[in-house]
């Protein structure tokens, strides 16, 4: 039978069902960080609760010397989507064979509940680190991503605080837990497309413009065209478009105005300033009377050599046996705000085969390893 209740013994799996109950929907933290920063505070770190706008952020240390280890994340989750399509109610965490069910299990509160298992085990017995343990953790990841992370590393820089490595809890693994980690990330930069027609009758074409047949071709020219041929760490740029948008929504109305949401995924072969300047010299020679705004989400970063990524290569392999696999696949994550300030970086987690889905879950075993992995981690780094 299904139990909404985990074993008092199974630390990790207690405390993300405490986090998973706090429905955490961006950019919301329902005290998520709060509960978390009392933890660590009965352990002896010295919590900061900073927060920007409408944004909670949590910096916690413990240490007052070099180097300085963090593990990173966030406590905002997605939104559920349709309650119906749930076996569960997403905010109501329940074990049913051996897997924990709930919006955030994967991506990530599970992650965050190992990350201070880890370290309540770590420092048992009043032990402190060998240089600095930190906690970075945001309520801003999944939305906007610009009043958390991005703002507490302002600070931090600010203050003359530089982080010297940090694991970030984002669900990395594909198959088995470890068996992929991400070293690097591409960039992302978007695209707010509005092409100006001129809005007539169906039957009376010669006295319209219509900004959907000008735009074909120019977007089917953005799709295909090759950006670079990425490197040995990171594929090619791409450009995907994500939404089109025009016309009244009557059949026999030419619209005045299309509307184009794209996305540029790139490698460091490609810049934000090559991207934007190549679509744009693409639109103007395809003739369209347009409005282009940008935003960039972050620049690519890769973290290579040093110390950290064979510590957690290590780790994995000693609890899980699994040979790690390096990766800078996937979307964006916070550590392209950890990263350019020359901090390592590795992002290391669950298995993310459920994320941001209906009937999100996570293996309680996976739980449990990911524990031991983020403990041998801090014995390597710090013990």
């Amino acid at each position: 039978m299904p139990t909404t209740e985990p074993s008092s013994r199974d630390r990790t799996l207690a405390l993300t069902c405490d986090l998973i109950r706090r429905p955490s929907v961006s950019p919301e933290d329902r005290g998520c960080q709060q509960q978390m920063g009392e933890i660590l505070e009965k352990l002896g770190f010295t919590v900061q609760h900073m927060r920007f706008h409408d944004v909670d952020n949590l910096w916690a240390t413990l240490g007052d010397q070099g180097p300085i280890f963090a593990f990173a994340g966030h406590t905002d989750v997605v939104p559920p989507g349709s309650i119906d399509e749930w076996s569960t109610d997403p905010f109501t965490p329940e074990v049913r064979d051996n897997n924990l069910f709930g919006r955030g299990a994967a991506d990530m509160k599970g992650a965050l509940a190992a990350m201070l298992t880890a370290t309540e085990q770590f420092l048992d017995d009043d032990r402190q680190p060998k240089g600095t343990l930190a906690f970075l953790i945001t309520s801003d990841e999944e939305a906007d991503a610009v009043n958390g992370t991005v703002k507490v590393i302002d600070a931090l820089v600010e203050s003359g605080t530089h982080i010297d490595y940090c694991v970030v809890g984002e669900p990395s693994s594909s198959e088995v837990l470890g068996d992929v980690i991400r070293v690097g990330r591409r960039g992302s930069l978007s695209g707010t497309l509005t092409i100006h027609g001129i809005q007539g009758h169906v039957a009376y074409p010669t006295d319209a413009r219509n900004p959907i047949h000008e735009a074909a071709p120019a977007l089917a020219e953005l799709v295909a065209t090759g950006w670079d041929d990425g490197n040995d760490f990171f594929p090619g740029t791409t450009c995907q478009i994500s939404n089109i948008n025009g016309g009244t929504g009557a059949n026999n109305v030419i619209p005045g105005e299309l509307t184009v949401l794209f996305n540029f995924r790139f490698s460091p072969e490609s810049s934000e300033e090559s991207l934007r300047s190549q679509t744009e010299e693409i639109l103007n020679r395809h003739g369209l009377h347009y409005d282009l705004r940008w935003r960039l989400s972050g620049h690519p970063f890769l973290t290579t050599g040093g110390t950290l990524i064979p510590a957690v290569v290590e780790s994995i392999r000693a609890v899980t046996g699994v040979e790690t696999e390096l990766s800078t696949s996937g979307g964006t994550s916070d550590g392209r705000f950890i990263a350019p300030t020359g901090t390592e970086v590795v992002e290391l987690g669950v298995c993310n085969a459920t994320i941001h889905k209906v009937n999100e879950q996570v293996s309680v075993a996976e739980l449990g390893q990911l524990t031991r992995v983020y403990h041998d981690i801090l014995e390597r780094i710090l013990g």
